[in-house]
């Protein structure tokens, strides 16, 4: 289980999270549910209408951008 201080979201996915009307609890349960795709900088992660790309740093997940497709 992911613990909320582990997840940093940097201003542009704050943006992109309010801008599609995404919560912060969403994203957690994108990260423990979703499926996860390598990429070069980090991991793109789809779940239900919305994907995530994000890099992994130790135990904290940086969430740099959310989309929806």
């Amino acid at each position: 289980m992911i613990k909320n201080e582990e997840i940093i979201f940097k201003q542009h996915a704050i943006e992109r999270m309010i801008d599609r009307g995404i919560t912060k609890e969403q994203v957690k349960m994108a990260i423990e549910r979703g499926s996860k795709f390598k990429q070069t900088e980090g991991i793109l992660l789809k779940y239900t209408y919305f994907s995530v790309a994000y890099k992994k740093v130790g135990e904290l997940y940086i969430i740099k951008t959310i989309y929806v497709e």
